[in-house]
């Protein structure tokens, strides 16, 4: 059974480690959004800066100017757009995963150029992908 030392040592040492990682760990101290662009920009406590289109990441996909310029800071590592309860995680963003496995993985697969939209009616006027055969 643990005691009420055991506890306090253990709180004591959860937060040394957040002290160390804020620390050593870049945090978001500032983020916007730059409708001339279109990219939410998100300053880091070691000086840096990175962009990333608004369009691509999930829940701002169909965002307006206003609504994308309410971005919050959360713990310095999570973005949060209130109005459209919309949250993404920055070290995800700077790995270039812009949402969950699923929505990256639904848009991996979706290329929406004209060629590819014209060989899917082609396709589609033939009767649809072919079946596998074993």
């Amino acid at each position: 059974m643990r005691n009420d030392h055991d506890i306090e040592k253990q709180m004591d040492a959860a937060y040394e480690r957040g002290r160390i990682r804020r620390e050593t760990v870049p945090q978001a101290i500032a983020a916007g959004y730059d409708a001339t662009t279109g990219r939410v920009t998100v300053e880091l406590s070691n000086g840096t800066r990175f962009e990333f289109p608004a369009s691509q990441a999930q829940g701002l996909e169909r965002a307006t100017p206003e609504q994308l310029a309410q971005v919050e800071i959360m713990g310095g590592y999570g973005l949060h757009w209130e109005d459209l309860d919309a949250d993404l995680l920055v070290p995800e963003l700077m790995a270039g995963l812009f949402g969950s496995r699923a929505y990256m993985a639904a848009k991996a697969g979706r290329q929406a150029s004209p060629a590819k939209a014209a060989a899917a009616r082609r396709n589609g006027a033939k009767g649809g992908r072919p079946r596998k055969v074993a």
